[in-house]
């Protein structure tokens, strides 16, 4: 198991390897980044959009969270930190794409799934809970296909249909939905199997997740 003190020995590493075999990309990041893509991604440790994606540094700009979740566009006073990740890459940064990306065994997900929380105040599971009510609509959605059901496929079901969620609250950004209608930006639906390290990638016509091309062509 890894502790800090392997971590830094993993920075020592990248010190010697990492850094100093790239110092002229990190002399340009030094003085900006420019990248043209975001990634809204979960916390769990196990999905790491810089791993999956094999990109370099500057490449992706990221946002984790539980469950991969954007809130709805509002206006109200309070700490917005994905709005305002969202907000400096389509404004500042000017990402032409944003990636959602879900992933398989979601704790969250699965805790918005099975509302173990639910009476769990904050501190002990409610600042969970409160974050994941953000799926409520999504669990009524998988509920009514799956029933009592928590078998892997209704927790997959779940696990995607979040996707959908964050895609759709994305569109009630005003400088999304606008820069979209004109081209000038593309959201993309994504879902990463653990189990067997296949990337999904949404149909929003359909609804439905495919595989994506393992080769180029």
């Amino acid at each position: 198991m890894t502790d800090f003190a392997d971590m830094l020995v993993g920075y020592r590493r990248f010190r010697a390897t990492g850094w100093t075999g790239q110092r002229e990309r990190w002399d340009e990041l030094s003085e900006g980044q420019s990248p043209r893509v975001m990634v809204i991604a979960c916390s769990d440790s196990r999905v790491d959009p810089a791993q999956i994606f094999d990109t370099s540094p500057g490449e992706i700009f990221v946002v984790r969270n539980v469950a991969a979740l954007v809130p709805p566009f509002e206006t109200n006073p309070g700490h917005h930190g994905v709005s305002a990740a969202l907000e400096f890459a389509v404004q500042v940064l000017q990402v032409g794409e944003i990636v959602v990306m879900g992933h398989g065994k979601c704790g969250g997900c699965k805790a918005a799934l099975s509302q173990d929380l639910k009476d769990a105040p904050p501190g002990e599971g409610g600042f969970i809970h409160n974050w994941i009510e953000l799926l409520d609509g999504a669990r009524d959605a998988v509920v009514s296909r799956f029933g009592d059901d928590r078998s892997r496929d209704a927790e997959r079901a779940m696990e995607q249909e979040g996707v959908k969620v964050s895609l759709a609250n994305l569109r009630t950004f005003p400088c999304v939905r606008s820069k979209e209608r004109h081209g000038a930006l593309k959201l993309v639906g994504a879902f990463f199997a653990i189990a067997d390290g296949q990337l999904h990638l949404l149909d929003e016509p359909s609804g439905t997740f495919h595989p994506a091309p393992l080769d180029a062509g």
